[in-house]
């Protein structure tokens, strides 16, 4: 069987940086209008943290916000994101589909798992068709923890694999494939930072270098 390839969604597959700004600061500036911040829209601390569970992102950038209120926001911003996703103003990161062609003609098994919630999730793969490459989609919310090597596994074991690769960007996507002995690869993209891409087997700057790797090793 050849090896499972999973990839992380923001930041490695969809250019999250395109519709981030403009949701997060639409979200912010309800909070403005409700009189529950004042400052500027947090964008580049969002950006430091960008790939944790929301349920972080929230707890990080709002610390004195009660919880009913973090979860008005999550679900706001939730909504501006999948509006902005459906509007068009999102975008893959250049050869998705070239790679996912490649990887689905090949019988490699394609698989997302992500920290990103179901419906943010199937709105990008719905847009853009990825159902045409990627077998299923897992996120972080359908297991008990935050962690992604919990959520690798969980697509390791439900599709008994032996073998995989996981593509990310962050230390967790890295972490998660060590834990699950599989190989992990680091897009060094929009917010990817250079001390968490030392933990990745690979590092690459553009996709198309996933094939070249493939090749060479087959």
């Amino acid at each position: 069987m050849k090896a499972a390839m999973i990839f992380d969604m923001d930041g490695t597959i969809f250019q999250t940086n395109r519709i981030l700004e403009a949701s997060l600061h639409d979200t912010f500036e309800i909070l403005r209008e409700e009189g529950k911040w004042k400052d500027e829209t947090p964008i580049e601390a969002y950006r430091e943290i960008m790939g944790v569970p929301l349920s972080v992102v929230w707890e990080t950038l709002l610390p004195d916000h009660p919880n009913d209120v973090l979860g008005n926001v999550n679900k706001v911003f939730q909504d501006k994101l999948i509006h902005n996703i459906q509007g068009g103003k999102g975008a893959l990161y250049p050869h998705t589909e070239a790679l996912l062609s490649y990887l689905k003609e090949r019988g490699y098994p394609i698989f997302v798992a992500s920290n990103g919630y179901p419906h943010y999730l199937h709105a990008i793969v719905e847009y853009y068709s990825l159902d045409r490459w990627v077998t299923s989609i897992y996120s972080i919310q359908e297991i008990e923890s935050d962690d992604k090597g919990d959520l690798i596994k969980k697509v390791k074991e439900d599709h008994q694999l032996t073998h995989g690769v996981v593509i990310g960007d962050r230390a967790s996507d890295f972490k998660g494939a060590a834990v699950n002995h599989f190989l992990s690869i680091g897009c060094a993209f929009d917010f990817s930072q250079e001390e968490e891409l030392l933990e990745a087997d690979i590092v690459i700057r553009d996709l198309l270098e996933i094939r070249d790797y493939l090749e060479e090793v087959k």
